[in-house]
């Protein structure tokens, strides 16, 4: 696997370093870019792939963060309810139990089989606890304060989670699943008691203490790791917060929470809940004027009244219908964001269905698929990555929430990410370029006809520079695609923050007149050469 990557490496230098070439289209020049080593300013890195590409990626739920529904085990001795974390933590041997789960419920044979999948990004649901090895400050005045022993040894566990997801070429974010106090009223919030996050307004800060504590640490210990990790791909700041009433103050608490995080590392991707008011968010972000902040929605469609009383084929159908409610607001909000910089995600997502809606089905494992297929359809439409909830269960038989019973059994399909080819990377026969002169010949045509009937003081050339920029980015990635990712083509799924990124590089060396003219380039030339790819595929 180290050669692997090491080629995969090499690769990667090579393909944001191609030759100097002019373009048909006008006065047309694309100078190389020269690929660099992931250091301050340096655009693209190794680091830059795991963060911008389409992710395909699992939850690995029940690791840390347990459900007992997930897996029961580690429940056999925890005090009444019986549902948490904390009442894990307060049962006989608990420290035993967990560093056994910890030990166990994900190893090298899970991260091996994930990536030959085409699994390339793992979201880690953790509690605030799980940090205390690096810092105990961080259990002070909260409900696990005198339970370090029990938790210490989660820390070693996390970090290594994320230098063994690098020798599969695996990025991770990392998902602050429990706050003091709970931010929801779910048990996978740390305890079984109500929610306080919200009226306590100490919860809250010290959650901003905690989160500016797990970024230092862990970005630390990415710097110094031999090699240096590029595979941490983001924070996601609080799963699936129920603010209510406190929706402004919530939304102060992020303003604050990513200038703080940022002010620790200013690049590093930052993931917030939609909190189901996926419009609101989008807006927020939007507002916040904050780069690369990624906005998660969860998708399920098996709990409410309506879910249930609607036919598997049926929610497929929906879900497939560009004009029904879900794929609308996926496609306002997915472009609402790019155009700020920002992305749309969906963090959890599942074939589950309620019996419900598999009523009268003949065949209730085609309906799954069905229904599976409409969600990768939608989410690679308009999304920069997915995370299916969750990979695996303690009891075997569910392909409805086990993402490694869905694909053994085909209710998800074992092909869903694009194979390498030899028709679909760069081989140095020149027909990708001689497609994208011509894709940008008729692109800037396209824009010089439309723009005629407007007369302005415009600059063309910048749209073609964006174009074939675009287009190039969009190849590189498939050919870094011979290493890191194995088998599998990657792609720029967070074409946000990509563009913004190749904006600030073209104002940097041509001035920022007409910037407009070339992010529009950018954005056409990035879609262009991935449906070119897709096509050579």
């Amino acid at each position: 696997m180290s050669k692997f990557l090491d080629k995969a490496k090499q690769r990667f230098k090579q393909a944001f370093d191609p030759p100097r070439r002019s373009s048909d289209a006008g006065d047309v020049v694309v100078a190389a870019s020269q690929m660099p080593t992931d250091t301050p300013g340096a655009f693209p890195t190794e680091t830059d792939l795991y963060r911008y590409r389409k992710q395909h990626g699992v939850n690995l739920g029940s690791w840390f963060v347990l459900e007992r529904w997930i897996a029961d085990s580690p429940f056999r001795n925890a005090v009444a309810p019986a549902q948490s974390d904390l009442d894990v933590a307060k049962g006989p041997n608990a420290q035993e139990i967990l560093e056994h789960q910890w030990d166990t419920w994900i190893a090298d044979a899970d991260w091996m089989w994930l990536a030959e999948r085409g699994i390339n990004t793992v979201r880690i649901p953790i509690g605030y606890y799980h940090i205390c090895g690096a810092d105990p400050s961080v259990l002070n005045g909260t409900d696990f304060v005198d339970l370090d022993r029990v938790f210490a040894g989660a820390w070693a566990r996390i970090v290594n989670a994320l230098a063994t997801a690098y020798q599969y070429g695996i990025g991770v974010l990392f998902d602050l699943h429990a706050a003091p106090g709970k931010q929801n009223a779910d048990a996978h919030s740390g305890t079984s008691s109500e929610p306080t996050f919200f009226k306590k307004h100490e919860n809250m800060v010290h959650t901003i203490h905690i989160l500016t504590t797990f970024v230092a640490h862990l970005t630390a210990f990415a710097r110094s790791h031999d090699p240096p990790l590029p595979n941490l791909v983001g924070i996601e700041l609080l799963n699936e917060p129920q603010p209510g009433s406190e929706n402004k103050a919530f939304k102060e608490w992020y303003r604050e929470a990513f200038s703080v995080i940022r002010a620790i590392d200013s690049s590093l991707p930052l993931y917030i809940s939609d909190s189901w008011q996926t419009d609101d968010y989008a807006g927020f972000i939007k507002a916040s004027g904050t780069p690369f902040v990624a906005l998660d929605h969860h998708l399920y469609r098996c709990f409410t009244g309506d879910d249930i009383a609607t036919p598997a084929a049926e929610h497929a159908r929906r879900l497939r219908n560009g004009s029904d409610n879900t794929p609308q607001t996926f496609a306002r909000v997915a472009g609402e964001l790019e155009g700020a910089g920002g992305a749309l995600v969906v963090g959890e997502w599942s074939a589950a269905l309620n019996p419900g809606s598999l009523h009268g089905a003949s065949d209730e494992r085609q309906e799954k698929r069905n229904f599976v297929e409409a969600q990768l359809q939608l989410y690679e439409r308009h999304c920069a990555g997915w995370f299916f909830w969750t990979y695996k269960k303690e009891s075997p038989g569910d392909t409805g929430w086990s993402f490694r019973e869905a694909v053994d059994a085909g209710v998800f399909p074992s092909e869903f990410r694009r194979r390498v080819t030899k028709s679909n990377v760069h081989d140095g026969d020149g027909e990708s370029d001689v497609r994208r002169d011509l894709a940008t010949e008729k692109a800037l045509n396209d824009h010089s006809g439309y723009w005629a009937q407007y007369p302005g003081d415009y600059q063309h050339w910048r749209f073609a520079d964006g174009f074939t920029k675009g287009w190039d980015d969009a190849y590189a990635f498939a050919s870094m695609s011979q290493g890191a990712s194995g088998p599998f083509v990657d792609e720029i799924g967070f074409r946000g923050p990509w563009a913004k990124r190749r904006v600030r590089e073209h104002i940097a060396e041509k001035g920022d007149a007409n910037i407009w003219e070339f992010e529009h380039g950018l954005s056409q030339g990035l879609r262009a050469g991935a449906a070119d790819l897709s096509a050579a595929a």
